[in-house]
């Protein structure tokens, strides 16, 4: 049988949530530079003007910053890193990897330790899974003149302001991320994961199996349980449009 063509679609959208643990403290406004600059060692300070002058009214202490990173191998840091690569290159260097790059800050094992090391420190700030964040302080991200807090729709509409690749075939429909878009309303600090497949199987049982499983992940019922479960956000109309063009190739 000739080699199968691909079906590829984003079905599980994530936001990451920048996380930190600050008295008093619920939320604060930071650009990508702030943020860069924090998880890179060279902003140490919660009273550092760099934060400061984007938080007037909020108080912030002379307290020194603990950044919190994944010690495992992670996708969830490899989307993180991609974030500061893409948006604020000038001040992080280091190519996107699931490893983090640098000595500098404390490493906890997992989405749960990162959480655990942030709730229980002091002037600590992590990233993590939106769904953990919990009672800790989050981070509205900068994004072209606006501060974006994360959300399920603003997480989504990042995919969508963001392009296809180029050159792939008609059921591919991977994305080229935008995380330096300045979209209003995106939140571009996101992990994005796949259901892939082929477009032939020699069994007919199995393009069955599959199609009626990829239909189903994409479809308004099948989003919304994985939005509850893990705290995912649903795909747009418009994705699901294509998205279900792509699955009726299986065949």
């Amino acid at each position: 049988m000739p080699e199968s063509g691909i079906v590829e679609i984003p079905a599980y959208v994530s936001p990451i949530a920048v996380i930190f643990n600050l008295e008093g403290v619920d939320s604060l406004n930071l650009d990508p530079a702030t943020i860069a600059g924090i998880f890179a060692g060279t902003i140490t300070n919660w009273n550092d003007e760099a934060i400061a002058s984007q938080n007037e009214g909020v108080e912030l202490p002379d307290l020194a910053i603990t950044p919190v990173h994944r010690a495992d191998d992670s996708g969830t840091t490899e989307n993180f890193t991609g974030y500061l690569f893409e948006a604020a290159g000038d001040v992080w260097t280091a190519e996107p990897d699931g490893v983090w790059p640098f000595e500098s800050g404390e490493a906890a094992q997992g989405t749960s330790g990162v959480v655990d090391a942030v709730t229980n420190g002091t002037g600590t700030i992590g990233y993590a899974d939106a769904s953990r964040a919990g009672d800790l302080g989050t981070v509205s991200v900068k994004v072209g003149d606006e501060y974006v807090p994360f959300s399920p729709e603003a997480a989504a509409a990042v995919v969508d302001a963001s392009p296809f690749v180029e050159g792939r075939g008609e059921g591919d429909l991977a994305i080229e991320l935008d995380r330096g878009t300045d979209a209003s309303g995106v939140y571009p600090v996101v992990l994005v994961s796949y259901l892939i497949g082929c477009v032939e199987y020699q069994d007919a049982a199995d393009a069955e199996l599959v199609s009626a499983y990829f239909s189903y992940i994409i479809s308004e019922e099948g989003q919304q349980a994985a939005a509850e479960a893990a705290g995912s956000a649903p795909i747009s109309d418009a994705l699901r449009e294509r998205a279900t063009a792509a699955v009726e190739l299986i065949g």
